[in-house]
């Protein structure tokens, strides 16, 4: 009996490990490109062009809102990592933020859900994520004059001595160490809590569900969003539960920005702006419709 517990308790961390990989191997391009434009600036641009770059972000959100519409978790922690080191704004990093689909089209499209009805979430999610972003980068002025070249020696790196390909995945291969252990905890939390007593607790019905999906949406991988669009699907929650989950799910950029980003209070800003974001649109609309 012992025997066999333990080869379904390997099994199963097999399949953690498993996940955890993939959701990894999802990411790393997205890491690795960033850190060759944090390291492109650095080693290549004049002061000139990097103040020209810093001081053209009005339109970032706009740019942003529309790039993170595309089915990819990996976009959302390159955004991080380049609002991490100052070459977007926060509201650029919100609106990418709210307006990434994660695993939501891919699903909605295996399903064959009507296209037009497709185009109206993504959209809607979209014009949210400008919407908000563009308020955001009006309110919050960024004090923080920490340079690319003072995050790299925040970091301990030899950048200058390894060149930009060399950093780059010095850089990458760190952040994807500590991002594939902090997935791996999680999905170990998901399977030992269950998503079926995740689901069952979004179809309540009541004002508590908005919230309860919005925290849902916020778990630092793709299961948030896959299960909050498998019960839309089915028609056990509302559009406006669904879009609660749908604005707060940001793959693995919120744990990537705890990691990266070393103003705490900065960090629990954007998670708190994120989270009501989602619980206010999603009463919104189903209030509107």
């Amino acid at each position: 009996m012992i025997i066999l517990l333990l080869n379904f308790w390997g099994d199963i961390m097999l399949d953690v490990l498993k996940d955890s990989l993939l959701d990894l191997l999802k990411i790393v391009p997205f890491l690795f490109v960033a850190f060759l434009i944090l390291e492109y600036i650095e080693h290549k641009m004049s002061k000139k062009n990097e103040m020209i770059l810093v001081n053209n972000k009005k339109i970032g959100p706009i740019v942003g809102g529309v790039l993170g519409a595309f089915p990819q978790c990996g976009f959302s922690a390159m955004a991080t990592k380049l609002f991490s080191s100052r070459v977007i704004t926060l509201g650029t990093l919100i609106a990418v933020y709210l307006s990434t689909s994660d695993e939501m089209l891919p699903i909605m499209i295996s399903e064959k859900v009507n296209i037009l009805l497709l185009l109206k979430i993504i959209g809607f999610k979209v014009l949210v994520g400008i919407f908000i972003g563009l308020i955001v980068d009006l309110i919050y002025r960024n004090k923080d004059k920490e340079t690319i070249k003072e995050l790299c020696e925040h970091d301990h790196c030899s950048c200058e001595h390894d060149g930009i390909i060399i950093s780059s995945i010095k850089h990458t291969l760190k952040i994807g160490l500590f991002i594939l252990f902090a997935n791996l905890l999680i999905n170990i939390i998901i399977f030992n809590v269950g998503e079926e007593n995740v689901s069952n607790l979004l179809m309540q019905g009541n004002v508590l569900t908005y919230f309860l999906s919005s925290i849902v949406g916020l778990i630092p991988n793709c299961a948030g969003s896959v299960i909050i669009t498998e019960l839309y699907l089915s028609n056990m929650i509302s559009l406006g539960t669904l879009f609660a989950g749908l604005l707060t799910g940001s793959g693995l950029g919120i744990l990537l920005l705890f990691r990266t980003n070393k103003n705490l209070k900065e960090n629990i800003i954007v998670l708190s702006i994120i989270y009501f974001v989602g619980v206010i649109v999603g009463i919104i609309v189903d209030l509107i419709i």
